[in-house]
């Protein structure tokens, strides 16, 4: 690390950590005189593909952080400062239209086809992506259930299809208030300060605002989510009633898949504070199975996946015997 400060003239800064996030990766503030950057490393990651998206997102008059210099492991970025969308929401007369640069942001995203080497998030990919909730959230409640893991899987893909299949836009995917910074001193979209999109995908229109408004850290206020739908569809003149479907069937699929990840989370890596947040979780998820689109895949879950009892949530906290 130190080789690589030193070429990039950053040396000498003064080093503060910085809190991290679900993933392996770790940021350091670095302060040189007035001047400051941020240092992220992961080793395990694809610095490369970080920094491509983020030159991709600066194409479109987007605010992704700059990169200053980058090698194996390791990225020099723009610090775009700690005004956190999560904190600064917490006053509540602030937090719809700090909510609103958000859709901004995703408005004029989805002006743009996504970079064509994104993978494509098909209803195969996506209906997979839910096993993670039987085998980690279900078997750590000791409730395994192998053969409803594989009716979901089986009943989710033919509703994703007719309902949300791909549109060829950029999906960044972990899109919430703890990976957007209010950048005040910009103007329209580019107030929207992005931190979190490596794991990019081409997916649906409706992915990213129903990860920003069913936020499983926060609770979003029902006006505000609601304002957030009405902005989309009146900037994009999508059909409501689609896009509404989409946004639900979507926000099943996630949730389903957060609780999964989160139950792993917790008996993987030593995080169980994401047990936690796991009540808020089913709350969307049961709100999203009210959809009639859904009705093949909550007829399933409703006799298969356990509630989040607190004897359940205790039991999440220990390890899980099939990560």
């Amino acid at each position: 690390m130190t080789p690589f400060l030193e070429a990039a003239g950053w040396a000498d800064a003064a080093q503060t950590p910085l809190a991290g996030d679900a993933s392996s990766r770790s940021y350091v503030r670095l302060t040189r005189g007035p001047d400051t950057a941020i240092l992220m490393l992961d080793p395990d990651g694809d610095v490369d593909l970080f920094a491509r998206l983020a030159r991709h997102l600066s194409a479109l008059n987007l605010s992704a952080p700059s990169i200053m210099a980058q090698a194996p492991g390791l990225l020099l970025i723009e610090d775009l400062g700690d005004g956190l969308i999560a904190q600064l929401a917490q006053d509540t007369v602030r937090e719809t239209a700090l909510y609103l640069v958000a859709v901004d942001a995703l408005l004029e995203l989805h002006k743009h086809p996504a970079p064509a080497s994104l993978p494509v998030a098909t209803p195969k990919v996506l209906a997979a992506m839910t096993d993670v909730a039987f085998d980690c959230y279900a078997v750590g409640a000791e409730l395994p259930n192998p053969a409803a893991r594989d009716a979901v899987i089986t009943a989710f893909e033919p509703i994703l299809q007719n309902y949300a299949a791909p549109e060829g836009v950029m999906v960044l995917r972990d899109y919430h208030a703890e990976n957007i910074l209010w950048l005040a001193d910009r103007q329209g979209a580019k107030r929207a300060g992005l931190l979190d999109f490596q794991d990019a995908l081409q997916g649906h229109r409706a992915y990213d605002l129903i990860s920003l408004i069913e936020d499983a850290r926060r609770d979003v206020s029902p006006h505000t989510a609601k304002a957030c739908i009405a902005h989309y569809l009146a900037q994009s003149g999508l059909p409501e009633t689609a896009f509404r479907t989409a946004l639900a069937v979507l926000g099943a699929q996630r949730n389903l898949r957060i609780l999964g990840v989160f139950a792993r989370l917790a008996a993987t890596r030593g995080k169980p504070h994401y047990i936690d947040l796991i009540p808020r979780v089913w709350a969307h998820l049961k709100h999203d199975l009210t959809h009639p689109a859904l009705a093949p895949v909550a007829a399933i879950l409703s006799q298969s996946l356990p509630e989040p009892t607190p004897a359940i949530l205790q039991r999440l906290k220990n390890p899980c015997p099939t990560p």
